[in-house]
């Protein structure tokens, strides 16, 4: 049998991968020591790869379709099929930076007063590009992790990825200029996106995936709502297009249902109350397809 070979990440992705796979509709097991895990899909092979690496596998055919990083992307100078955007990150659903951040106290204030120093990263060639941009000549050395803690002592400033750059204010850092943004991008290895089956089958999986990010800010909300209110409800619902309208065996009555952003739940429920609106439930989804 024909099989696809999919790259997870391993590492600070992981978990969120695993639950974004699960809410698109794949069920995923793996042993504590095993990078092979298993998926109820007999098309799907998996292997899970550091993000770092996933590109430089997805380009050499060992692995048909990967999830990894933009910012892995450049750094690898791969040549790949870029799918589509996820934008999901280990704690968030919002791309994440790759930050020039300095010591507190430092004197340090730009990218320019950088000249002759020495800058800690894992993003090596990104910084070194991002240095030649702005005409610095600066050391830049590979840093093997905990490289917040490197300043001032093994390093003039780093370049470290956050999403919330609580990490940073911790160690008494801070953030001077953005050097990347990144998103999690689905790649896939040239050669296989010409073969039709298995670019059928990745697209399969980008459309699922993508639902499943899409549903994770968003609720069904459904309600009962007597005629004589109905147009008063209708006007506080924010829908996705236009509510689902149905009548129900009782007459003078219908039933409601949409889809919303979950951030505005809390606001409008009350005013549909108000509004007339009865048996009101709100429901989680797992995929919205646009």
């Amino acid at each position: 049998m024909v099989r696809l070979r999919l790259g997870l990440p391993k590492g600070s992705l992981e978990e969120a991968t695993f639950k974004l796979f699960e809410k698109a509709g794949f069920k995923i097991s793996i042993g504590k020591r095993s990078y092979f895990p298993s998926i109820d899909d007999e098309e799907l092979e998996i292997i899970l790869v550091r993000a770092q690496e996933m590109p430089k596998y997805v380009k050499e055919g060992i692995l048909d379709v990967g999830l990894t990083g933009q910012d892995w992307i450049e750094e690898n100078k791969a040549d790949v099929i870029e799918v589509t955007d996820l934008v999901y990150a280990k704690s968030s659903q919002r791309p994440v930076r790759w930050v020039l951040a300095v010591p507190n106290n430092s004197e340090i204030q730009s990218v320019r007063d950088l000249e002759g120093k020495r800058i800690a990263t894992e993003l090596v060639q990104v910084t070194k590009e991002y240095l030649e941009r702005n005409g610095v000549n600066a050391e830049v050395e590979f840093s093997w992790g905990a490289t917040e803690v490197k300043p001032p002592q093994l390093a003039d400033a780093i370049v470290e990825l956050t999403e919330t750059g609580s990490s940073l204010i911790a160690n008494n850092l801070k953030i001077i200029d953005t050097v990347l943004v990144s998103t999690t991008k689905l790649i896939a290895n040239k050669g296989s996106w010409q073969d039709p089956w298995k670019r059928q089958k990745i697209e399969n999986i980008s459309l699922l995936l993508k639902g499943a990010l899409a549903a994770g800010e968003k609720v069904g909300l459904k309600m009962n709502v007597p005629k004589e209110c109905l147009d008063s409800v209708i006007s506080i619902l924010p829908a996705l297009k236009k509510p689902t309208i149905a009548p129900l065996s009782d007459e003078g009555w219908y039933d409601v249902d949409t889809i919303i952003d979950e951030a505005v739940v809390r606001k409008i429920i009350p005013e549909l109350k108000r509004a007339g609106a009865e048996g009101i439930v709100e429901y989680p989804l797992n995929k919205v397809i646009y």
